[in-house]
């Protein structure tokens, strides 16, 4: 693969299988993922990070009507692991200089600086290296008489930045007639703060902040996709086959985030809600 924006350049490779054991009843997968990522950083120069991922997964068939399934990531990334764009703010005194005047007769009147205070923004510094353990479980059941399938996730992460996710989600597909197929879903998501998320800098014991973080200690950001949230989504997709080579879906979600956990959050306006609509059409030649 390889991607490229006006600051930053992914290059990676990626190897899986299968291997299918019990009639087929039971597929195993496994593999491994590599990204080279470049970020271009304005007044620093290029940075780079390194990503592998290893995977693992079985999918089990229960009966004609219902599959389970289960799989295990590890992840780790070394290098720049800030994003460039977020600063944290630290409240501080700027002391001006002494004034001097000339009152006459060779003396001089010294008027001391007044010290003004500012608010000071700094990049942040997240840890230089990363491993997360992503587990998820899975299962899907068809309902003969109601021609509808249920699927359920239940996804849970953990990481060494202190962060503990949990994400589930439902969606019922509704098989309406030949043709029209609609799937009411809703998804949950849950964390918890990072060890280093912060408002501000003013109780971090830093003496001067770098400017280019090099990831040593102490860490320190303000991002709010690093403090205590949770998300819900919840919406409506349709599917409608015109015929077996043009197909057309519609989608509607509203997806609503905000901060829980009281001092490990950002401010409320931080956090992101939209509703979201999107259509499409598939042409089969």
């Amino acid at each position: 693969s390889y991607s490229e924006e006006d600051d930053y350049i992914s290059k990676g490779v990626a190897i899986s299988d299968e291997i299918e054991l019990n009639q087929k009843n039971t597929t195993l997968a496994f593999g491994v993922n590599y990204l080279d990522d470049e970020i271009q950083i304005i007044q620093l120069g290029d940075k780079r990070k390194d990503s592998y991922d290893i995977f693992t997964g079985v999918t089990q068939v229960i009966d004609k009507n219902t599959v389970i399934s289960a799989d295990l990531t590890l992840g780790f990334s070394d290098g720049y692991l800030n994003d460039q764009y977020k600063v944290v703010q630290r409240d501080e005194i700027l002391t001006l200089p002494d004034i001097e005047v000339d009152v006459g007769g060779g003396d001089v009147l010294v008027i001391p600086g007044e010290q003004v205070p500012v608010v000071n923004i700094y990049r942040e510094n997240r840890p230089d290296f990363r491993f997360r353990q992503v587990l998820q479980l899975g299962g899907k059941h068809y309902f003969e008489a109601e021609k509808a399938t249920i699927k359920a996730d239940l996804r849970l992460s953990n990481d060494d930045y202190g962060i503990f996710s949990q994400t589930a989600q439902v969606e019922w597909r509704q098989q309406l007639g030949e043709k029209l197929q609609l799937v009411p879903f809703f998804r949950y998501y849950h964390q918890n703060a990072a060890d280093f998320f912060v408002n501000d800098l003013n109780n971090v014991d830093v003496v001067t902040p770098a400017n280019d973080p090099d990831g040593s200690g102490p860490h320190y950001s303000s991002d709010y996709r690093l403090s205590s949230l949770e998300a819900q989504s919840v919406g409506m997709r349709m599917r409608y086959e015109f015929s077996d080579h043009f197909t057309t879906t519609a989608a509607y979600e509203r997806y609503v985030m905000k901060g829980v956990g009281g001092g490990d959050t950002s401010p409320s306006d931080a956090y992101p809600s939209a509703n979201i609509f999107t259509v499409g059409v598939s042409l089969t030649f």
